[in-house]
Formats: C-alpha cells, structure tokens, sequence
C-alpha cells in the first residue's frame, strides 16, 4: 500500500470518528435542555409531551394546597390561562400565593404539571425574565381578544 492511500485512509477515519463524537456531544446537550413555556402554551398544547420543560408564572392566589407529606399542589397562571402544578418536597422560602415562580418538570398523565423542582423569585422587585415576557404577552392577547368583542 502506498503512502498516500495510508493517509487518505487515516484521514477518512478520523473524519468518521470527529463526526461520531460531534454526534454524541450534540446528542447529550439537546437531552438536557429545558425549554420554558407559559400556562398559556401549555393549555394550548405547545409545550412537549413526556419531556422536562419549564412551566413559568404567577402562583394564583387561593390555589395554594398542602396535602400529605411534603406534597403540595397550587396553579400556575399567566393571567390568561391556568395550570394546575403538584410538587413533592421543601418549597422556597419566599414561595407565596400572587408571586412570580418557575417549575421545572413535566406533564402528568391527568393534566397536571408535576414538578422536580420549584424555584421562587429572590426579591421583591425581581421576576425572570421569561415569565415577565410571558404575563405580558398573555396580557396584550387577552386586552386584543376584548377589543374584538
């Protein structure tokens, strides 16, 4: 065998093993990704079934219940649409009825969002980005759907 086709030969194999590895790097990072939906997308079915995702907004008011154990159950709300959320473990301290909070979980089998884990916003002043963008939107929707009726 020639020189040159030793190389060409070693240059197809590492161009198939930086392709492999390429592969299982781009494979690795889209299984842990978590994409953040409103209950509003929710509702209208956009979030992925069976897949961790983010479930952002304001803990409706009244809604909050602690059944046995550590598990609690409260709803989600952008103001236009609700999700009812269940949680098994310690919530944040400022956790509270009427405050901004995201979930991270996935949808159950009756409707209901189960969450692994529960984050509150840490100040007064302070909500994420994502469920600002979020009520808003649901807001101008809601305010555009009255100016119809």
């Amino acid at each position: 065998m020639k020189a040159r086709n030793k190389r060409f030969g070693f240059l197809i194999a590492g161009m198939v093993g930086l392709g492999a590895a390429t592969w299982l790097v781009l494979n690795a990072l889209d299984s842990n990704l978590s994409y953040f939906f409103s209950p509003t997308e929710v509702t209208q079915k956009k979030a992925p079934e069976g897949h961790v995702f983010r479930l952002g907004g304001l803990v409706e008011t009244g809604s909050l219940r602690r059944g046995e154990e550590l598990t609690v159950r409260f709803a989600v709300t952008d103001n236009a649409n609700r999700v009812n959320v269940e949680y098994t473990g310690i919530l944040p301290d400022l956790f509270q009825e009427g405050q901004g909070v995201i979930a991270q979980g996935r949808m159950g089998g009756s409707g209901v969002f189960v969450a692994d884990e529960v984050l509150a916003k840490h100040d007064e002043n302070y909500m994420p980005p994502e469920v600002a963008d979020a009520l808003s939107k649901a807001h101008t929707e809601g305010v555009a759907g009255m100016d119809k009726q």
